[in-house]
């Protein structure tokens, strides 16, 4: 079958393979068993295994939730279906509600006609990258998971409840009295998982909010709207005049701000103003920072002036978490906007990213473009190459010499990165450095040597 999982779960053109219902059914069944295998200590034995089930607002989101559950039951285990809510809240209620595991159809900010399977463990976390090599294993050898007849087949129960449980535990990382009355607040719900939850939660805590994405009909996740397409978020925080804007991803577990001024804030930037935030308060474990390679070295800088550290990861908020975890940090995410709260949350979380923003602007009586601008972004240029194939980007002799002659004439004035994107077929070239132009004509460069080794056209 091929190696389905990337940085974020399974994720292709939806009911074309190999995301296709049956796939998904299978998927069900191979994950209900294992998860089941791996069922923590100290959960009573007489209580009934389950799998909590969440999904976006995708036109195919309950073709595959229905397939996936068939499998799920099919074991013995239960499902509790919890319908749209974002990705990060499907990770808490696993664990809040002692399910063994949890699913979430989703492609993120992928257009509709993609969706995705992003599996969870019973602690709310992704999967270790040794679950999912287990888990793709087991899908290609013989189906001999179990397959109970009678009363033993597995439940299907709809969760009551759960969108209000989510809201209220992210309700509780904030004090009590936090009140945002006076604040004009634009979200952009990219007509995602978040269309209901985030503009209930900023309302009644007494914030005036305005939305725009918030209308989903199935087909316009995504289209022009949210993290990934700030424009519209862009003018209307400027027809208002000193409102924020916040900008989810289909899924919700990302966050991207637009200040008074109309200027798009990224995860770097937030990043900065939660340490600082954190820091003031004596709560950032460890005076350090996690983060990824793609993180921009003003980022960087603007923690080292603050006394704080940086330590950059592989892509992907699941190795954040990793390094998080290992080094006992409580605060990490990426560029791209997904933010941990380790004191809060095991996954990025785009509205509780929001909140803990809100309580600093409130509190601290800074708009947001004053609290953004410790952080200097130094020029980044990044270019996709569409590639036929993967092979290890340093074992082809003419990527390397081209990459090798400009780190020697840049003199460390310029960072390169190169790397496949882990959910498309993608090669992604990064340069940074303090001069645009040189860095665009570096990236352009390296681009088109990798191009003429794996262009999907060549």
């Amino acid at each position: 079958m091929g190696r389905l999982f990337g940085t974020d779960g399974l994720r292709g053109v939806a009911n074309a393979a190999p995301l296709t219902p049956e796939l998904a059914l299978r998927l069900g069944r191979v994950a209900a068993a294992y998860l089941a295998s791996r069922r923590p200590e100290g959960r009573p034995a007489e209580t009934r295994p389950a799998i909590l089930v969440g999904r976006d607002t995708r036109l195919s989101g309950p073709l595959l939730e229905q397939a996936l559950v068939a499998g799920i039951v099919s074991t013995g285990v239960d499902a509790w279906v919890a319908g749209v809510l974002p990705t990060p809240a499907i990770a808490a209620l696993t664990r809040a509600l002692g399910a063994i595991g949890g699913v979430v159809l989703s492609a993120s900010h992928n257009p509709f006609e993609d969706n995705g399977i992003k599996l969870f463990s019973a602690e709310g976390g992704k999967l270790p990258d040794a679950w999912e090599d287990e888990i793709e294993a087991r899908l290609d050898a013989a189906d001999t998971d179990p397959r109970p007849t009678g009363a033993a087949v597995g439940r299907l129960h709809p969760v009551a409840g759960a969108e209000a449980r989510y809201l209220a535990a992210l309700r509780a990382t904030v004090p009590a009295e936090l009140d945002l009355r006076g604040l004009r607040v634009v979200l952009d719900c990219a007509h995602g998982a978040t269309f209901r939850v985030a503009p209930r939660l900023l309302r009644a805590l007494g914030a005036a909010v305005t939305t725009l994405g918030a209308r989903p009909t199935g087909t316009n996740i995504n289209a022009g709207v949210g993290a990934l397409h700030p424009e519209r978020l862009q003018a209307r925080v400027a027809g208002l005049g000193g409102a924020i804007g916040l900008a989810f991803d289909g899924d919700g577990d990302r966050l991207m701000t637009v200040d008074e001024g109309g200027e798009v804030r990224d995860g770097d930037h937030l990043l900065a103003l939660f340490a600082a935030a954190l820091h003031a308060r004596g709560a950032l474990r460890g005076g350090v920072v996690v983060s990824t390679v793609m993180a921009n070295l003003g980022l960087e800088r603007a923690l080292a002036a603050q006394g704080l550290g940086m330590v950059r990861t592989a892509v992907g908020d699941r190795y954040v978490l990793e390094e998080m975890l290992r080094r006992g940090a409580n605060l990490g995410g990426e560029q791209s906007g997904h933010i941990i709260f380790l004191d809060h949350a095991t996954t990025g979380d785009g509205l509780l990213s929001a909140l803990q923003l809100l309580r600093i602007v409130r509190e601290s009586g800074r708009p947001l473009a004053e609290l953004a601008g410790t952080v200097t972004k130094y020029p980044q240029v990044l270019v996709n190459v569409p590639v036929r194939a993967k092979p290890a980007l340093n074992t082809l002799p003419a990527v390397t010499e081209v990459v090798g002659r400009w780190e020697q004439t840049l003199e460390g004035r310029a960072r390169i990165l190169l790397r496949y994107s882990g959910t498309e077929p993608l090669a992604r070239i990064m340069v940074e450095g303090d001069d645009q132009m040189t860095i665009q004509t570096v990236a352009q460069e390296i681009a088109g040597v990798v191009r003429g080794q794996l262009g999907a056209g060549s």
